[in-house]
């Protein structure tokens, strides 16, 4: 054992939580629910993006808040042991595995893994229509479509984020019912940083499993830390590569320059 294995050993874990939005507010939600799901098993350490957007909304936004994310991820490693990517969609996830080496688990993909393992279908409730293809382009790739009844949303494509959990509850409630009965979900997330923490309030009124991505997504960052699997000698990393004008925390782990 090392004397950095052993440090770890000796510490709670260290989890990353990076919201790319650019919503404070939704950070500290998110991380009073990582925090409540972690115990005392982990430091919760959570960065709101200070550039972007203020909610991303589209696989656009997704394609500019994923690279914001890297960075982030980039600049912030130290004494980690595990990412959480806090925004439903993942953006930056797929790039983020290729050039980190540590588990890094996305909302979206965590809540579906979490759904597969508690019901035999899952639904996806959210609060725009205007998500729905990319949050169903989400799940998909996660291999899990075949299990996937579909996204359920509201009519109205404007909405405040901001009230989005009280303004419209009695509405979701009745979209993930309607998820349960008439297409057969036996587990329903509740899609988007902005309903984080709906989901143990509304579960009582719902007829199926109901899961909150967040927690989710802490509670399988805990576990993979926990398995401490290897991560240098992954079969896909990516050769490394100069780059220019990139941040540059960023452009070092792309060009896998040791860490000081």
């Amino acid at each position: 054992m090392t004397l950095q294995d052993a440090d770890k050993k000796d510490r709670p874990m260290r989890l990353l939580l990076v919201n790319p939005n650019m919503t404070a507010a939704m950070t500290d939600r998110m991380a009073v629910i990582a925090r409540a799901t972690a115990g005392n098993r982990a430091e919760i350490v959570p960065l709101t993006a200070t550039r972007g957007f203020p909610y991303i909304a589209s696989r656009a936004e997704a394609q500019i808040g994923g690279s914001i994310a890297l960075e982030m991820i980039a600049d912030n490693l130290d004494g980690i042991d595990a990412v959480i990517l806090a925004a439903f969609g993942d953006p930056g996830l797929a790039g983020a595995r290729e050039i980190f080496d540590l588990p890094v688990i996305g909302m979206a993909e965590a809540a579906a893994m979490s759904a597969a393992m508690l019901g035999e279908r899952f639904s996806v409730v959210t609060f725009s229509p205007l998500m729905t293809r990319w949050y169903d382009d989400c799940i998909r790739a996660t291999g899990l479509g075949a299990r996937f009844t579909g996204v359920r949303t509201p009519e109205a494509r404007e909405v405040d984020v901001a009230n989005v959990r009280t303004g419209l509850r009695g509405e979701l409630v009745r979209l993930a019912n309607s998820a349960a009965e008439e297409d057969g979900a036996d587990v329903v997330i509740l899609g988007g940083a902005p309903l984080a923490g709906l989901a143990p309030e509304v579960a009582p009124e719902i007829r199926a499993v109901v899961i909150d991505p967040i927690a989710a997504a802490t509670a399988q960052a805990l576990t993979l830390a926990t398995l401490g699997a290897g991560f240098a000698g992954r079969a896909w990393k990516p050769a490394a590569k100069a780059s220019a004008g990139l941040a540059p925390a960023l452009a070092a782990a792309i060009a896998m320059e040791a860490r000081p």
